[in-house]
């Protein structure tokens, strides 16, 4: 950075750390009394505002509206943020390479120079291993490690062509670092590795942030990084050095005070602040944590609090960096010089907490409280992730579920099924299942693989198990998936493999075991919808007897139809949960009264009785999770998968498309394109695509499992020569967008109220066909009909994916009208010129009487400002008021472009 005329160059000072020294922005000096009543996040935020002030993106106005925090939270006032990285998880790291390849292109076609399409910031790219886990134990008895061994050899095969594109992208692109497939889950690698703290850039030291391409990048939170998920779209912007553009948000204060009890856990603590938060309502907002409490939880256990964000709806969950902070980073082998300069800066900038210090305390909007002591063992579901339940409560709330009518507490099975059985053979012998069989049972996800207390609490229950001669039922579908070598790592040093192995798991030793929870991979895998399928009698017992049959994970996400089609019932807990609900072999077990089995002597054994308790993990902990584990792990991550490394890619400026590909693909975003933006349109008399209601994920708009055979997405791959052992998953294959147009609202959950039943269905109108939602919309094109999406609240929540709203765009969405919007999802509809529109005043398409089947037309004026009232009318005489959801300027710049990349190929051809 040039300082010689920067506005805040009299600001700069000196810090001197293990015989170097650096620069710094002073911001106590520039902002006294203020600035230590600011939010750390918030200090955060104005830091970036004061280093990167330049008068045109970032003002000296917007570093004063930052250090007025508290006085202008409620004014709704607009800031641009830099972030110091861009961090991309593979499914959304793909798409994103290929919109740059694709608009280096564009900016050749008007004359300009495609090399300007660079990332300007540092982008790191983590290639999760999330292949789909196809293994189970009736197609092949092998151990873990070749479970392992197969699944990597398989998504080498599947996915190549677009690894060789990856690595075109590392070359043809400076300031992108590529982490190889098989090393981890992109979160806990950024927690564990990638995440810097502190940056120092020419000798200029300032704090960490980034923005990721999945909405639990929000888990670097605890480890005091401001980062939240955005979606690809807007993170491409900033690796071309654009702004984010936000609302100045308010900072919800989170009080934590007491000690979590022996029989509780972070997952236990995650769920219950989850459900409290999505009450209060935090949506759009910081949550920033304090107070004695939360000196008592490590940095695994907030990370596993701020990485479940989403779901409690806020941008980020924040631990500001504390003194546990420090001892993290050495613990997971960061270099001394480095922890020693990132303590010194942030003692400095006055970013450094003493949670036990009240006096250090900021201000805050709001201030709610949780003593953890009253914290209980619990799960979540069984359809969402806030919908917390006490283990204690667990029986009588699934009980309560089968009758309740058909919603995300309810099932609506009539009584006279409640006692439904299936009889069936597997291996050999005879089982049954009922309703609440447990059929899945995953400890998966970063959310709690990256926590050594929960992954070895499930360690020690599997020893206590084993001893006690209790056992998991083989039909049962178990995994383990850790977010990083580490774990295998301590979970081997530790001594629990054995005993995790008598269960099934078997990472690196062949065994004469029949293995049960298999170490399937390094990566995201149940949690995103990559279980595999079950074993073929248990679906067709499942499906003959209409069974709600469950699946239990350590994840963040349990939508409908995400985990696995034949478990209608889906389950957030601990990994030890896991085991234990996968010993009982059913959720309908209260483990206070019922024994999870009988030992040897016919003796019972209660959960209780095998629980380890917090000082024998304290203890285990301490002995075996230590830096050797850590530096060993990452010093050869990124040469560490010989595959990858023996994979050639091209060494050219633009990228060589082959038009025969089915996994990349040039997007048609930019076909057409003029150096100057075309006005913008009114929606004139548009059908209504969808009918949805509340709730509708991101997974109902663009899932991202396996391809259904029956399909259109299917039917294109089939036309492509490609046989269904070829489909592969909506994930893999985001880099083409004629697969993902076709598997745009493809999900077999999808309630659409145009149909009687779910699934990727609609209806054409006026004719008032039933058809595959793509071939609706293409019908709909020929006839040069424009079409909008009725939705009811929360439209787009769950992960941040781009393609959610790339596919409607493809359709020829124009418009989405809904009750209410997530947060990232509403920011990508208007990142690809969809305009998102709100009902005003409590209205719904109920209260409207709108039934779909109207045409619709919107008039959007030239001078369209953020936030301006619109009005909706119908062919049937209805006017209805909307709330325009483009909230900055910025956006409605993006917008008028035709949304954010179109923009910046206009700007870098200029």
């Amino acid at each position: 950075m040039e300082t010689g005329s920067h506005p805040y160059v009299d600001y700069l000072k000196t810090l001197e750390f293990g015989g170097r020294e650096g620069n710094y922005f002073d911001l106590p000096g520039l902002g006294g009394d203020k600035y230590d009543r600011l939010p750390y996040s918030i200090r955060v935020l104005l830091e970036s505002g004061i280093r990167n002030c330049d008068g045109f993106q970032i003002t000296s106005q917007d570093v004063t509206n930052l250090l007025d925090w508290n006085q202008n939270q409620d004014k709704k006032i607009e800031i641009p943020f830099r972030p110091a990285r861009v961090i991309l998880q593979d499914f959304t790291g793909v798409p994103a390479v290929v919109d740059f390849a694709a608009m280096r292109d564009a900016v050749k076609s008007l004359g300009g120079d495609p090399s300007l399409i660079n990332p300007v910031c540092p982008a790191d790219l983590v290639i999760d291993h999330s292949v789909q886990v196809d293994y189970f134990r009736s197609e092949l008895l092998f151990c873990s490690s070749e479970a392992l061994t197969r699944n990597q050899a398989m998504e080498m095969e599947r996915n190549r062509e677009r690894f060789v594109f990856l690595k075109w992208g590392a070359k043809a692109f400076k300031n992108m670092l590529i982490v190889p497939p098989g090393c981890g889950i992109v979160h806990q690698v950024n927690l564990e590795y990638l995440g810097r703290v502190v940056f120092n850039s020419g000798g200029l030291l300032y704090p960490d942030s980034l923005v990721g391409t999945d909405s639990h990048t929000t888990m670097i939170n605890g480890l005091g990084i401001v980062g939240w998920g955005v979606g690809g779209i807007e993170a491409e912007a900033v690796m071309l050095g654009q702004c984010i553009s936000m609302v100045l948000p308010q900072v919800v204060g989170y009080k934590l005070t007491g000690v979590v009890s022996s029989y509780a856990t972070s997952t236990d603590v995650v769920l219950t602040i989850t459900k409290h938060l999505r009450q209060v309502g935090v949506v759009g907002k910081f949550v920033e944590f304090f107070g004695p409490g939360v000196a008592q939880l490590s940095i695994a256990d907030r990370a596993t609090i701020s990485n479940m964000c989403p779901e409690y709806g806020a941008t980020v969950g924040y631990f500001p960096v504390d003194d546990m902070s420090i001892k993290y980073l050495r613990q997971t082998g960061r270099e001394a010089g480095s922890v020693e300069m990132i303590e010194k800066y942030l003692r400095a900038v006055g970013m450094f907490r003493d949670y036990s210090n009240s006096e250090q305390d900021p201000a805050f909007s709001q201030i709610l409280e949780l003593d953890l002591s009253t914290v209980v063992p619990s799960l979540s579901g069984p359809k969402r992730p806030h919908d917390r339940v006490s283990v204690s409560d667990m029986k009588t709330d699934f009980s309560q579920c089968l009758q309740n009518k058909v919603g995300f507490k309810g099932f609506q099975i009539p009584a006279d099924k409640h006692g439904a059985s299936a009889p069936f053979s597997y291996e050999g012998k005879d089982y049954t299942l009922k309703h609440g069989s447990v059929v899945i049972s995953a400890i998966t996800s970063c959310t709690n693989t990256s926590n050594p207390s929960v992954m070895l609490g499930a360690g020690l229950l599997a020893k206590k198990a084993c001893e006690r001669g209790l056992s998991v039922a083989p039909y049962i579908k178990t995994s383990l998936s850790p977010g990083s070598g580490v774990v295998t790592y301590y979970l081997k040093e530790s001594g629990v493999i054995p005993y995790l192995e008598q269960l099934g798991f078997c990472p690196h030793t062949a065994s004469d075991t029949d293995p049960n929870f298999h170490l399937v991979g390094y990566g995201c895998m149940t949690c995103i919808g990559n279980s595999g399928p079950l074993p073929e009698a248990v679906t067709t017992a499942v499906e003959q007897a209409d069974l709600v049959a469950v699946g239990v994970l350590s994840g963040n996400r349990n939508f409908e139809g995400r985990i696995n089609p034949h478990t209608r019932a889906n389950y957030l807990t601990s990994p030890p949960l896991c085991i234990a609900y996968a010993i009982a072999g059913t959720v309908l077990i209260d483990f206070e009264k019922e024994p999870l089995g009988v030992d040897s002597s016919g003796s019972p054994v209660f959960l209780k009785d095998i629980w380890p308790t917090r000082a024998e993990l304290q203890e285990v902990e301490r002995q075996y999770v230590v830096p050797a584990m850590f530096r060993d792990t990452y010093s050869k991550i990124t040469e560490s998968n010989s595959s990858w490394n023996e994979l050639e890619a091209p060494d050219s400026q633009l990228y060589p498309w082959d038009p025969k590909s089915t996994y990349i693909k040039s997007p048609p975003f930019f076909d057409g394109m003029t150096q100057d933006p075309p006005a913008v349109r009114d929606v004139e008399k548009a059908a209504v695509l969808l009918n949805l209601g509340d709730s509708v994920t991101t997974d109902h708009i663009s899932p991202a499992g396996s391809i259904s055979r029956t399909s259109p997405a299917a039917r294109y791959l089939s036309s492509r020569g490609m046989t269904p052992r070829e489909f592969n998953s909506y994930g893999a294959r985001r880099g083409n967008d004629s697969v993902m147009a076709r598997g745009t609202f493809a999900n077999i959950r999808l309630v659409n109220k145009f149909m009687s039943k779910p699934g990727p269905k609609t209806l054409h109108f006026p004719s008032g066909e039933s058809m595959d939602v793509f071939d609706a919309a293409e019908r709909y094109r020929s006839e040069g009909r424009p079409l909008i999406v009725l939705a009811g609240k929360d439209y787009g929540s769950g992960s941040s994916r781009d393609w959610a709203a790339k596919g409607p765009w493809m359709l020829g969405v124009k418009a989405v009208v809904a009750e209410s919007f997530e947060r990232i999802h509403r920011s990508n509809l208007v990142g690809m010129g969809i305009l998102p529109l709100q009902f005003t005043d409590g209205a719904t398409t109920e209260t409207l009487r709108l039934t779909g089947k109207e045409f619709y037309s919107v008039q959007v004026p030239p001078q369209l400002k953020p936030g301006q009232l619109l009005t909706v009318k119908t062919d049937s005489g209805v006017s209805v008021e909307v709330r325009c959801r483009i909230d900055t300027d910025v956006e409605l710049t993006y917008y008028q472009h035709g949304g954010i990349l179109n923009y910046m190929v206009r700007k870098m051809s200029k």
